[in-house]
Parts: C-alpha cells; sequence; structure tokens
C-alpha cells in the first residue's frame, strides 16, 4: 500500500529493470525464477549425504549378520559419524565464512562425503571394521559440513522471503534420499545376490554401497553448478556474500545470544529423539510387532516420506503465519506422543505413531531452523549453524552410544522411556526459549505480519515492535485514504495545499 514504508533493499530491487523472456526469467541473475532453479540444484546439496548416511540402517541385517557386528559396533558406525563434527563443525561453518566462501566450501565438503562413502564401501568389501570407522567418520565432516553450507545458501538467497518454506523443502529433498535408502537398498541387495550368487555376503554388501555412492557424485555435480549460479549472480548483480563487510572470529562464539543455545539445546534433544530411533527402528519393529523385514523398513521410511511431503507445504504455511515458537511447541509435543504410543501401547497399528511422529518432525525442522537467521548476525551464520550442528552431533555421537547400550541390556521399552525424557527437556527449553522472547523484542515468535515490519528502516524497528505487543498505539494507526492520496500525489511530484503535508491524515 502507498502509505507503507517499504524495505530499502526492495525497493532497490524493484527499481532495477528485469529482462524479459522465459530463459532470462529463469536463468538470469535478475529473473524472478532464477533463485527457483537455484533452488532445486540447492535441495539435490545434501541428497546424497542423505542416502548414504542410513545406508547401514536399511541394511541392519545384513551387516550385522554378514560382518558379525554387535549391536554396540552397528551403533558405533553412527556415533564415529557424529564425533568429529562436535569440533569440526564448527571449525567447517568458519572457513565458509572466513576462508572457503560458501561455493568452494560446499565443493570440499560433498567432495569428502563422496570420498568417505567409497571407503566405507571399500572397507565392507574386505571386511575391515577399524576401516569402515575412519570412511564414516570422513563422511561426517563432509556431510555435517555440507548441511552448513546448504543452510547459508538459503540464508543468502531466501531470508526476508520464503525462507521457512525453503528450509521445509530441503528438508523434504533431504528426506526424500533417506526415503530411497530404506524403500530401495534391500532390494539393491537381493537383486545383486541373485546376480552375483557365487559371492560372498559382504562382497555383495560392498557392492552395493559403491551403487549407493552414486548419488553423492549426483550431489557434487549439483554443487558445481549451483555454485555458477551464485557466482554470476554476484557478478552481474554485485550482491556481497557479506554485506555487513564484518570479519568474523571464532571468538564471537561466546557473544552468541542465550536464545541461540536455547534453539541449539531444542535442536539436541528433539534430534537425538529421532535419529537414534531411526537406527535401531528396523529390528525394533521386527521384534515389538512382529513385523517382517521388508514391512519394518516400509515403516521406518514413513517418517521420511511425510517429511518429505509436508516439509515444504508446512514450511510455506509457517511462513504465512509465523509464530515459530508456537510451531516447535506443536512439534515436540507431537513426537512426545508418538513415543509413548510406541513404547506402551503395542496393540495399536505401529503406522499410527510413526505418522505424527512424521508430521511433527516436519513442523519442527520447518520452524527451527529459521531461527537462527533471526537471532545471529549474517555474516556469523556459517559459525552459528556450524555450532548448532557441532552441539547436535555431540548429542547423537553420545545418545548413538547410550542407545546401543540401553536397548543390549534394558530392552525396547527403556529406550523409548529415555527417547521421552529427552524430548521432554526439548519442551522446557522451548517455554523457556518463548519466556526470553517475551521479554526481548518478541520477534522470535512473531506473527508473520509483524515480522515483516521488521524489515523496516532501524529507526522505525523499536516503535513497531512495541506496537505488535499493544496494536492500539497511536504511532501505528492506519492510514487514511485522504493521507494515500496526499502520499501518492507528492511522489508523482503534484503540488499539496500549504494546509497540509503528505503526513496530514484529515482535513480541520
Amino acid at each position: 500500500m502507498e502509505g507503507q514504508t517499504n524495505n530499502p533493499r526492495q525497493e532497490q530491487e524493484n527499481e532495477i529493470d528485469r529482462p524479459k523472456g522465459c530463459l532470462n526469467f529463469f536463468f538470469h541473475p535478475l529473473g524472478t525464477g532464477h533463485r527457483f532453479v537455484a533452488l532445486f540444484f540447492m535441495c539435490f546439496l545434501s541428497f546424497g549425504s542423505y542416502f548414504c548416511y542410513d545406508n547401514p540402517a536399511a541394511l541392519q541385517n545384513q551387516m550385522k549378520t554378514n560382518l558379525n557386528l554387535t549391536e554396540l559396533q552397528y551403533t558405533s558406525l553412527y556415533s564415529v559419524y557424529s564425533w568429529p563434527n562436535v569440533v569440526l563443525n564448527i571449525v567447517g561453518g568458519f572457513l565458509i565464512d572466513r576462508v572457503f566462501g560458501i561455493r568452494l566450501g560446499s565443493n570440499i565438503y560433498v567432495g569428502l562425503a563422496l570420498l568417505g562413502q567409497i571407503i566405507f564401501a571399500t572397507s565392507v568389501l574386505f571386511n575391515q571394521y577399524w576401516l569402515m570407522l575412519v570412511a564414516r567418520f570422513i563422511f561426517g565432516i563432509g556431510a555435517e559440513s555440507l548441511t552448513v553450507a546448504q543452510n547459508n545458501y538459503a540464508v543468502l538467497w531466501f531470508k526476508g522471503k520464503e525462507l521457512n518454506m525453503v528450509f521445509g523443502l530441503q528438508l523434504s529433498f533431504a528426506r526424500v534420499g533417506s526415503t530411497v535408502n530404506f524403500l530401495v537398498m534391500e532390494s539393491l541387495y537381493n537383486r545383486v545376490t541373485k546376480g552375483l550368487p557365487s559371492e560372498s555376503g559382504q562382497y555383495i554388501l560392498g557392492v552395493v554401497l559403491f551403487i549407493a555412492a552414486t548419488t553423492c557424485l549426483i550431489s557434487w555435480i549439483c554443487s558445481i553448478i549451483l555454485g555458477i549460479f551464485d557466482k554470476r549472480v554476484e557478478t552481474i548483480v554485485g550482491r556481497s556474500n557479506n554485506v555487513q563487510g564484518e570479519t568474523v572470529k571464532l571468538t564471537d562464539v561466546k557473544n552468541f545470544k542465550l536464545t541461540f543455545w536455547l534453539v541449539c539445546l531444542i535442536c539436541v534433544t528433539f534430534y537425538c529423539a529421532i535419529f537414534p530411533f531411526i537406527t535401531i527402528a528396523k529390528d525394533f519393529f521386527q521384534k515389538r510387532f512382529n513385523v517382517t523385514s521388508q514391512e519394518a523398513n516400509d515403516l521406518t521410511s514413513i517418517v521420511y516420506v511425510i517429511s518429505g511431503v509436508s516439509s515444504p507445504i508446512l514450511g510455506l504455511f509457517i511462513d504465512k503465519v509465523g509464530m515459530n515458537i508456537f510451531w516447535i511447541m506443536v512439534g515436540t509435543t507431537g513426537t512426545i506422543v508418538a513415543h509413548v504410543l510406541l513404547g506402551f501401547f503395542t496393540t495399536l497399528p505401529p503406522i499410527l505413531p510413526i505418522i505424527i511422529m512424521g508430521v511433527a518432525y516436519s513442523i519442527l525442522a520447518s520452524s527451527l531452523w529459521p531461527l537462527v537467521s533471526l537471532i545471529i548476525p549474517d555474516y556469523q551464520l556459517g559459525t552459528a549453524y556450524g555450532v548448532a550442528g557441532s552441539v547436535q552431533n555431540l548429542g547423537l555421537a553420545l545418545f548413538s552410544i547410550f542407545t546401543g547400550l540401553i536397548v543390549d541390556h534394558l530392552g525396547y521399552v527403556a529406550i523409548e522411556i529415555f527417547f521421552i525424557c529427552s524430548l521432554i527437556v526439548a519442551l522446557i527449553s522451548t517455554i523457556f526459549l518463548w519466556i526470553l522472547d517475551r521479554s526481548g523484542d518478541k520477534s522470535l515468535n512473531m506473527t508473520a505480519g509483524g515480522r515483516s515490519r521488521l524489515q523496516l528502516l532501524p529507526s522505525d524497528r523499536d516503535v513497531l515492535i512495541n506496537a505488535e505487543a499493544a496494536p492500539s498505539s497511536s504511532d501505528l494507526e492506519p492510514n487514511t485514504d485522504f493521507q494515500i492520496r496526499n502520499r501518492y500525489l507528492s511522489r508523482i511530484g503534484a503540488p499539496l495545499p500549504s494546509a497540509y503535508d503528505v503526513d496530514t491524515k484529515i482535513i480541520f
């Protein structure tokens, strides 16, 4: 509306003459559809790493049998993935901010993920457990740091626009990778077995894992293409990846706000009730619900199928509605309900709690990660997402070990109680985050309309934040038709009578 003050950056973009034609619409940096073409490649950055991450879970029975792995050795394949990223994820984010840049960093990290998967396939082929751990270590360094780069790309291209939807869509594509893994890996193993009937089980596992590595190669190609897109935007439009001109330092971490650390705590306590569960889900469903091996894989994949379909839709919904903290509470509560049903109501069909878990997981992921970009300045985002990833990986590394130990010694009811307790901590942390936000600028749980007003000039920001808390404030009284007309006449250069100016709302 004419009477409203627009984001200066948005006004500048609107003043640029956008190129004509269908091809320019999609492939010229000034084309409206250009960033959505880039989003396609952005989403596939982590497709390969998520597909390969859960290869052991999809082939859990085959790996334990053919490689003679104990439950602890098996879960350690996930733990060793997470341990290096307790520290290296921070370094990976810092290197993106300070040394590599987002384009080179993405290419390096997806290359490490591909290298790790190739080494893992080789180690399985020759049944060398120590090399399996080394391979998952390397794979983890690349895959987790790649997620940091992907988050940076999302904020760089979509901040202030459809960011919740973009995070949801990226999650969707990542979960498509995990879903396809659960749906095809066992069938692929059976097909390779028929094609190589004289070969040992470990040899067949190695061949299957080599085939899985091609998904990381696809992600690498997408990273190169996305880097070309980003470079063209920087060259043609003159966009800088650090518009504030600030230099990031690792010591900046100590100045991060308490709200950021609460987001990290919510992240680790929530995700540790999802991913460690998925690593044992196949055996869990077979023993607790008496289903077949393929049915167990299908049930496990439902979490990823639902998140793959619903995440972009829910993300777009949260973009329109706002109130991110409220939706985090909804997601956490829903996951608690799902684990209670799985742990204590085995007479119910397991598909019901799994559907609840998939929807709740999508809601939380779509609403949680964008909060980091609202708390941390743009030039520190790589480091911030790296820190969040490090905290998450510390939790996953510990929980993977605890999961194996608890299942081995106490059983599946005990592990469900463990997951429920972790989620209760996440819910309490979310409530505390909401309290802190209410006592501050209220931006984290603000409605979409209120958040869009934060894009105004800094001098107007405090007034508008207070206005959302007290909508009746006269400072935000709606513009009258008379005032809108005056502003329009002023903008087109028409003279106004001396009795009033553009801010006059009525004639007295």
